[in-house]
């Protein structure tokens, strides 16, 4: 039984799982004391499904719709450190490739709600 409408949504458990991923990540830069490289992965990945979480306590389409946006702002921003740490060699081109398709996955659901929210 869930609580709360955001444990329903899809988009939103596949933000938990690849956050829980990105998380890993961050722990080797973090061994590598690279600790405000993997705080910012951390965060930006925390970051997509807190929004959805948020978003879906709304009280209008409008302003689920906001939150959503910035969610799909912070998968970009994932991304991008995602790059950055292949250019660094914390993390293998594989990985990265896998990480950089999951998050484009994410990005186009977190797209699709939106544009149903607004429509």
């Amino acid at each position: 039984m869930n609580y709360f409408r955001f444990e329903d949504l899809e988009v939103w458990q596949d933000a938990v799982a690849l956050g829980v991923e990105l998380f890993d990540i961050s722990d080797i830069a973090e061994s590598k004391k690279l600790y405000r490289f993997a705080e910012q992965l951390r965060g930006s990945g925390l970051s997509i499904s807190n929004n959805i979480a948020e978003g879906s306590g709304s009280y209008s389409d409008k302003e689920f719709a906001n939150f959503l946006n910035i969610a799909r702002r912070s998968v970009f921003e994932c991304a991008n450190v995602v790059i950055i740490f292949h250019k660094r060699n914390l993390i293998k081109s594989d990985t990265k490739q896998y990480l950089l398709g999951e998050l484009c996955r994410l990005s186009k659901r977190i797209t699709t709600l939106r544009k149903t929210l607004i429509s």
